[in-house]
């Protein structure tokens, strides 16, 4: 249905490189009870995935080292990946072609109700004003505003820290920060072929084919000893070197040969209270709504986040999913909402 939603008339179709293959997660003993209750949920919910056994794996994958694991999941039908960059253009076109005016710019203020009260400090408030400073210009420009969404990814809790918000009415804090995260091309010509899944190892390591010819595409979180300095998006190739290759090679022998070819960084806007997303309205701030902290899967959750908080922004309530449970008030509560089997 991409064309029916997200097409333009008299432009060319949308291709997003849908690569259609399995995920395949994998797991140890210890972790193996996890992994069928995982999958026990997803098959409730009518999803096709398959429990592995290792002498099942073996047979399916023979590249595959199966000497320390349990049990694997595999999905059957509708997984893959694709181009992230075309459909994120596509969802930009779309809104533009329907009558959205879209403007590049940097959020440095706001102007409140807050502003214009006399002590003692409100218990809330409406945003009024966003100062946005354009890249071709020194000075801001005020807009108004009814409705603030603060989608700003790794840099959403940044933005509830600008000028002109009151302290209290942002407390607790948003716990979204920005997380660099590498990932990693390498080539090795007998490596897996065009049944290669989407591999995700017990040790953290992933990786799939990259096209036909022998390429692959892969990485690994640290772990929050590890974390690098997120200030820039330069590479560390000794950390492939050192903690992902080892690990690669001792599930995929054939990995033993690989060399990288090319690498990259970029952000997660890391939500450090439960990796998982901030959705609907701030509570003291009136007009100002959340779609943040998905920690590394914003991309998989985005269409359905973007039609929730439309349907708030609407309709005053969720209708298609009710994603309450990703609201504000988890966080006042200190009740993480954690995920199994998050990369």
């Amino acid at each position: 249905s991409l064309q029916e939603y997200l097409g333009v008339p008299n432009e060319p179709p949308i291709d997003i490189q849908f690569q259609p293959s399995g995920y395949l997660f994998l797991a140890s003993p210890q972790s193996a009870a996890t992994l069928e209750a995982t999958v026990k949920l997803q098959r409730d919910e009518g999803a096709q995935v398959t429990l592995l056994s290792p002498t099942q794996l073996k047979a399916k994958f023979p590249w595959i080292n199966t000497e320390d694991v349990a049990v694997a999941s595999y999905g059957l039908e509708d997984e893959g990946w694709f181009d992230p960059w075309t459909l994120l253009n596509a969802f930009r076109r779309k809104a533009i072609s329907l009558g959205v005016r879209s403007c590049s710019g940097d959020v440095r203020a706001f102007v409140t109700s807050a502003n214009y009260m006399k002590p003692p400090a409100p218990s809330s408030a409406r945003i009024k004003y966003v100062h946005i400073h354009m890249p071709d210009s020194l000075e801001y420009q005020p807009v108004a505003c009814a409705i603030v969404i603060n989608a700003a990814g790794a840099w959403a809790g940044k933005l509830l820290e600008a000028d002109g918000l009151p302290r209290g009415l942002c407390l607790p804090s948003l716990p979204v920060q920005p997380r660099k995260r590498y990932v990693f091309t390498w080539h090795c010509p007998n490596g897996p072929g065009l049944s290669c899944p989407f591999l995700v190892d017990m040790s953290g390591a992933y990786f799939r084919r990259d096209g036909i010819a022998g390429n692959y595409l892969g990485g690994m979180s640290p772990s929050e000893e590890e974390e690098p300095d997120p200030s820039d998006l330069s590479v560390d190739h000794d950390y492939f070197q050192e903690q992902i290759w080892p690990r690669l090679a001792r599930r995929v022998p054939a990995f033993e040969s690989l060399r990288v070819r090319a690498s990259w960084a970029g952000y997660y806007d890391y939500n450090t209270f439960d990796q998982n997303g901030v959705l609907g309205p701030h509570p003291r701030l009136e007009n100002m709504f959340f779609a943040t902290g998905f920690s590394g899967h914003g991309l998989q959750h985005a269409p359905a986040a973007g039609r929730a908080v439309a349907e708030l922004l609407m309709r005053g309530r969720y209708e298609t999913l009710d994603l309450r449970r990703l609201g504000w008030d988890r966080l006042v509560a200190g009740e993480p909402l954690k995920e199994d089997g998050v990369v």
